[in-house]
Protein backbone atom coordinates (compact mmCIF):
# COMPACT_ATOMS: atom_id res chain seq x y z
CA UNK A 1 0.00 0.00 0.00
CA UNK A 2 1.36 3.11 -1.09
CA UNK A 3 2.23 5.44 1.86
CA UNK A 4 1.28 9.39 2.09
CA UNK A 5 4.02 11.78 2.07
CA UNK A 6 3.71 14.35 3.96
CA UNK A 7 3.50 17.54 2.22
CA UNK A 8 5.62 20.26 3.90
CA UNK A 9 3.55 23.28 2.81
CA UNK A 10 0.80 22.01 4.63
CA UNK A 11 0.33 23.52 8.50
CA UNK A 12 -2.75 22.54 10.47
CA UNK A 13 -4.50 25.13 11.96
CA UNK A 14 -3.94 24.22 15.31
CA UNK A 15 -0.24 24.97 15.10
CA UNK A 16 -0.08 28.38 13.76
CA UNK A 17 -0.54 31.55 15.92
CA UNK A 18 -4.01 32.62 15.46
CA UNK A 19 -2.52 36.14 13.85
CA UNK A 20 -1.73 34.56 10.42
CA UNK A 21 -4.77 31.63 10.47
CA UNK A 22 -5.69 32.68 7.46
CA UNK A 23 -6.35 31.35 4.15
CA UNK A 24 -5.74 33.15 0.81
CA UNK A 25 -9.02 33.64 -0.31
CA UNK A 26 -10.23 34.33 3.00
CA UNK A 27 -7.83 37.58 3.04
CA UNK A 28 -9.10 38.70 -0.24
CA UNK A 29 -13.09 38.49 0.67
CA UNK A 30 -12.08 39.88 4.12
CA UNK A 31 -10.90 43.03 2.71
CA UNK A 32 -13.29 43.37 0.08
CA UNK A 33 -16.11 43.40 2.89
CA UNK A 34 -13.98 46.00 5.30
CA UNK A 35 -13.56 47.94 2.16
CA UNK A 36 -17.17 48.19 1.46
CA UNK A 37 -18.21 48.81 5.31
CA UNK A 38 -15.77 51.67 4.92
CA UNK A 39 -17.33 53.24 1.52
CA UNK A 40 -20.66 52.76 2.98
CA UNK A 41 -19.34 55.17 5.77
CA UNK A 42 -18.13 57.73 3.78
CA UNK A 43 -21.23 57.49 1.42
CA UNK A 44 -23.64 58.48 4.84
CA UNK A 45 -21.08 61.34 5.48
CA UNK A 46 -21.66 62.52 2.05
CA UNK A 47 -25.79 61.74 2.26
CA UNK A 48 -25.77 63.40 5.74
CA UNK A 49 -25.28 66.75 4.84
CA UNK A 50 -27.85 66.88 2.15
CA UNK A 51 -30.64 65.31 4.20
CA UNK A 52 -33.73 67.19 5.88
CA UNK A 53 -35.49 65.01 7.63
CA UNK A 54 -33.92 65.08 11.35
CA UNK A 55 -35.35 61.34 11.81
CA UNK A 56 -33.69 59.93 8.80
CA UNK A 57 -30.52 61.77 9.84
CA UNK A 58 -30.90 60.34 13.34
CA UNK A 59 -31.12 56.93 11.37
CA UNK A 60 -28.12 57.33 9.15
CA UNK A 61 -26.16 58.35 12.34
CA UNK A 62 -27.16 55.36 14.32
CA UNK A 63 -26.71 52.80 11.48
CA UNK A 64 -23.15 54.84 11.16
CA UNK A 65 -22.03 54.41 14.43
CA UNK A 66 -23.08 50.94 14.69
CA UNK A 67 -21.02 50.15 11.34
CA UNK A 68 -17.80 51.77 12.68
CA UNK A 69 -18.11 49.46 15.99
CA UNK A 70 -18.05 46.42 13.34
CA UNK A 71 -15.54 47.80 11.62
CA UNK A 72 -13.32 48.29 14.45
CA UNK A 73 -14.21 44.70 15.38
CA UNK A 74 -12.91 43.28 12.14
CA UNK A 75 -9.95 44.70 11.63
CA UNK A 76 -9.13 43.68 15.28
CA UNK A 77 -10.41 39.99 14.60
CA UNK A 78 -8.60 40.09 10.61
CA UNK A 79 -4.83 40.88 12.70
CA UNK A 80 -5.08 39.09 15.56
CA UNK A 81 -7.60 36.22 14.32
CA UNK A 82 -8.96 36.05 18.23
CA UNK A 83 -11.59 36.70 19.97
CA UNK A 84 -12.36 40.20 19.99
CA UNK A 85 -12.05 42.77 23.08
CA UNK A 86 -15.48 44.13 22.51
CA UNK A 87 -18.13 41.29 20.53
CA UNK A 88 -20.41 42.35 18.29
CA UNK A 89 -23.60 44.14 19.14
CA UNK A 90 -27.24 43.59 18.27
CA UNK A 91 -28.88 46.73 15.63
CA UNK A 92 -31.99 47.06 17.67
CA UNK A 93 -34.09 49.72 14.79
CA UNK A 94 -36.06 52.48 16.13
CA UNK A 95 -39.04 52.07 13.46
CA UNK A 96 -42.64 50.25 13.90
CA UNK A 97 -43.09 46.90 12.22
CA UNK A 98 -46.33 48.53 10.63
CA UNK A 99 -45.56 47.82 6.84
CA UNK A 100 -48.35 50.39 4.53
CA UNK A 101 -49.63 47.84 1.62
CA UNK A 102 -51.40 49.40 -1.29
CA UNK A 103 -50.24 51.91 -4.42
CA UNK A 104 -51.02 55.56 -4.42
CA UNK A 105 -50.35 57.91 -7.36
CA UNK A 106 -46.78 59.26 -7.54
CA UNK A 107 -44.76 61.29 -9.69
CA UNK A 108 -42.81 59.15 -12.19
CA UNK A 109 -38.83 58.79 -11.17
CA UNK A 110 -36.00 60.62 -13.35
CA UNK A 111 -32.26 60.47 -12.86
CA UNK A 112 -31.41 64.02 -10.97
CA UNK A 113 -29.52 66.91 -13.20
CA UNK A 114 -28.19 68.63 -10.84
CA UNK A 115 -26.77 67.93 -7.12
CA UNK A 116 -29.90 70.16 -5.78
CA UNK A 117 -32.37 67.64 -7.19
CA UNK A 118 -31.52 65.47 -3.63
CA UNK A 119 -34.22 64.49 -1.79
CA UNK A 120 -34.60 62.52 1.40
CA UNK A 121 -36.63 60.15 -0.71
CA UNK A 122 -33.30 59.31 -3.12
CA UNK A 123 -31.13 59.71 -0.18
CA UNK A 124 -33.15 56.77 1.75
CA UNK A 125 -33.00 54.41 -1.73
CA UNK A 126 -29.46 54.55 -1.83
CA UNK A 127 -28.83 53.96 1.75
CA UNK A 128 -30.98 50.61 1.39
CA UNK A 129 -29.62 49.84 -1.80
CA UNK A 130 -25.86 49.80 0.20
CA UNK A 131 -27.09 48.25 2.91
CA UNK A 132 -28.65 44.96 1.32
CA UNK A 133 -25.57 44.59 -0.55
CA UNK A 134 -23.40 44.64 2.31
CA UNK A 135 -25.80 42.38 3.76
CA UNK A 136 -25.53 40.14 0.68
CA UNK A 137 -21.57 40.56 0.85
CA UNK A 138 -21.23 39.05 4.48
CA UNK A 139 -23.57 36.26 3.50
CA UNK A 140 -21.36 35.11 0.84
CA UNK A 141 -18.26 36.08 2.71
CA UNK A 142 -19.34 34.61 5.74
CA UNK A 143 -19.21 31.30 3.76
CA UNK A 144 -15.85 31.26 2.52
CA UNK A 145 -14.17 31.91 5.93
CA UNK A 146 -11.68 29.76 7.70
CA UNK A 147 -10.51 31.69 10.42
CA UNK A 148 -13.76 30.53 12.86
CA UNK A 149 -13.04 34.26 14.93
CA UNK A 150 -13.68 36.05 11.66
CA UNK A 151 -16.10 33.83 10.45
CA UNK A 152 -18.60 34.05 13.32
CA UNK A 153 -17.92 37.48 12.92
CA UNK A 154 -19.02 38.51 9.55
CA UNK A 155 -21.71 35.60 9.86
CA UNK A 156 -23.28 37.60 13.09
CA UNK A 157 -23.38 40.46 11.57
CA UNK A 158 -25.70 39.78 8.32
CA UNK A 159 -28.88 39.85 10.06
CA UNK A 160 -27.72 43.27 11.77
CA UNK A 161 -27.34 43.95 8.77
CA UNK A 162 -30.85 43.01 7.46
CA UNK A 163 -32.57 44.94 10.43
CA UNK A 164 -30.72 47.92 9.04
CA UNK A 165 -32.65 47.31 5.77
CA UNK A 166 -35.72 46.73 6.96
CA UNK A 167 -35.32 49.76 9.20
CA UNK A 168 -34.71 51.90 5.60
CA UNK A 169 -37.45 50.38 4.03
CA UNK A 170 -40.25 50.92 6.80
CA UNK A 171 -38.86 54.54 6.72
CA UNK A 172 -39.51 54.78 3.13
CA UNK A 173 -42.66 52.88 3.29
CA UNK A 174 -44.19 55.41 5.91
CA UNK A 175 -43.59 58.08 3.34
CA UNK A 176 -44.55 56.52 0.16
CA UNK A 177 -41.56 56.71 -1.09
CA UNK A 178 -41.51 52.70 -1.28
CA UNK A 179 -44.62 51.64 -1.93
CA UNK A 180 -46.10 48.00 -1.38
CA UNK A 181 -48.35 46.29 -3.76
CA UNK A 182 -50.50 43.23 -2.88
CA UNK A 183 -52.24 40.58 -4.71
CA UNK A 184 -55.69 39.86 -5.38
CA UNK A 185 -56.72 38.21 -2.43
CA UNK A 186 -58.10 34.82 -4.27
CA UNK A 187 -54.39 34.92 -5.17
CA UNK A 188 -52.79 35.97 -2.24
CA UNK A 189 -54.71 32.96 0.00
CA UNK A 190 -53.49 30.78 -3.10
CA UNK A 191 -49.98 31.38 -3.26
CA UNK A 192 -49.90 31.48 0.88
CA UNK A 193 -51.70 27.92 0.56
CA UNK A 194 -49.74 26.51 -1.96
CA UNK A 195 -47.89 24.36 0.48
CA UNK A 196 -48.61 21.71 3.08
CA UNK A 197 -46.52 20.52 6.05
CA UNK A 198 -45.26 16.69 6.42
CA UNK A 199 -43.69 14.33 8.86
CA UNK A 200 -40.26 14.61 9.91
CA UNK A 201 -38.41 11.07 9.38
CA UNK A 202 -35.06 9.85 9.37
CA UNK A 203 -33.21 9.44 5.59
CA UNK A 204 -33.46 6.03 4.48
Amino acid sequence: MDQQVPNPNTEPSEQMPPSISHGGHELFDAHEVIASIISLLDQYQLYNQHMQDPELKQMADRQSRFLTELYNIMVECLQTGSKPAESTHIYKMEQSNDVIYGMQPAQPKKPNQSIKELSDQGISAYMLGQVKSLASLMSMTALEMTNPVLRRVVADSVPNLIEMSYEVFLYQNKHSYYQVPQLAPQDLTQMTHSYTPVEIQDLH
